[in-house]
């Protein structure tokens, strides 16, 4: 699936810089924004096939913005995978609740990721 269409919501321009350069060497096509205003944008002109979401955003955080996604009917089929560093015990859990298919931590295993994001792919 590495032709896929992915959208990363991310804050962090050195985060954007390594998932952009890690997802366009394996051929996947990327979509950026630092924030829900441009998430939403993005999402009014393109359809990615999944959605990478940071937890910690300004504004509005990617536990809101994954759950207004899953109750949006244009884009409740999008699948969304939390990448954070968020690694407290319940992190999990809250992303689940909120809608999200997956997660991820930081700093990513550069190893695995994309295997990771194939299986995701995969699932929709």
């Amino acid at each position: 699936m590495a032709d896929a269409l992915i959208l990363y919501v991310e804050d962090n321009a050195d985060n954007r810089l390594l998932i952009r350069r890690l997802l366009t060497a394996a051929g996947y096509r990327l979509l950026e924004a630092e924030n829900a205003d441009q998430m939403w944008a993005l999402l009014a002109d393109h359809r990615p096939d999944l959605i990478l979401m940071d937890l910690h955003l300004p504004q509005v955080d990617g536990f809101t913005l994954t759950r207004e996604l899953t109750q949006h009917p244009d884009y409740r089929d999008i699948p969304v995978v939390a990448l954070t560093a968020d690694v407290l015990k319940d992190t999990p859990e809250r992303c689940r609740q909120a809608g999200c298919v997956g997660y991820i931590t930081k700093p990513i295993n550069v190893d695995t990721f994309l295997e990771q994001l194939d299986r995701y792919l995969q699932r929709t």
